[in-house]
């Protein structure tokens, strides 16, 4: 009875355990929807909505937006693919790497200057070398002028908080804030350098502000 006891705790815990291990996606893409998603038709002919793991690129009203896709699509569309799945996010999509037989593509987009590291979910800090890497030779977005090259995450952002904009007109929140030991969170560093102008927090003109506070690593 013990044996069978523990068996049967061997096998609770593996069924428990498998959703938790790295799902693995094969199939066609069959569309692109902007830089960082796409559709994989896999071989039980189902389609799958795919965001690209680690990796952010313009969204379709940046500039660049249209670019980052038509690389994306020149890297995978019509390309058998397969996709080390990470995570599902909040739209349902599959969030993952994609390779494309020897490329990986999301680190393709971003050593090409079409995407950024995406710091708040970042896993694979080399990443972050080969965004240095295109920022350093103008590839891609990075030829763009400085104040065309949001990153994403805080165009998006600014979208969803118009208060940002209310406070600037009132003009009590600029102005008084000048290094980034004063920041009480990226947020408010952000603010400073898109709203405020405050330049200074963003030394190595990656768009990110005060990295202490806004990039995210892990070890």
């Amino acid at each position: 009875m013990r044996l069978t006891s523990a068996a049967f705790a061997v096998a609770w815990l593996i069924a428990t355990c498998l959703p938790a291990l790295a799902e693995e996606i094969r199939g066609r893409v069959v569309a692109i929807t902007d830089g960082d998603t796409l559709t994989v038709l896999d071989h039980a002919h189902t389609q799958i909505k795919i965001r690209l793991a680690e990796i952010d690129t313009p969204e379709k009203g940046q500039p660049y937006g249209s670019q980052a896709k038509l690389l994306l699509s020149d890297l995978a569309f019509g390309h058998e693919v397969t996709v080390d799945v990470q995570d599902t996010d909040r739209y349902g999509r599959s969030v993952g790497r994609v390779h494309a037989a020897s490329v990986d593509v999301n680190a393709e987009m971003v050593r090409a200057g079409a995407a950024w590291a995406y710091r708040q979910y970042l896993h694979d800090v080399s990443l972050l070398a080969l965004e240095a890497e295109a920022r350093d030779a103008r590839r891609g977005l990075w030829a763009l002028p400085k104040a065309q090259r949001t990153p994403p995450w805080d165009w998006r952002r600014a979208k969803r908080t118009p208060a940002i904009t209310v406070a600037r007109s009132t003009g009590s929140a600029c102005g008084a804030k000048r290094y980034c030991k004063q920041m009480a969170s990226c947020d408010e560093a952000t603010f400073y350098l898109k709203q405020c102008g405050l330049t200074r927090l963003d030394g190595d003109g990656d768009g990110v502000p005060c990295e202490s506070l806004c990039r995210v690593l892990t070890q």
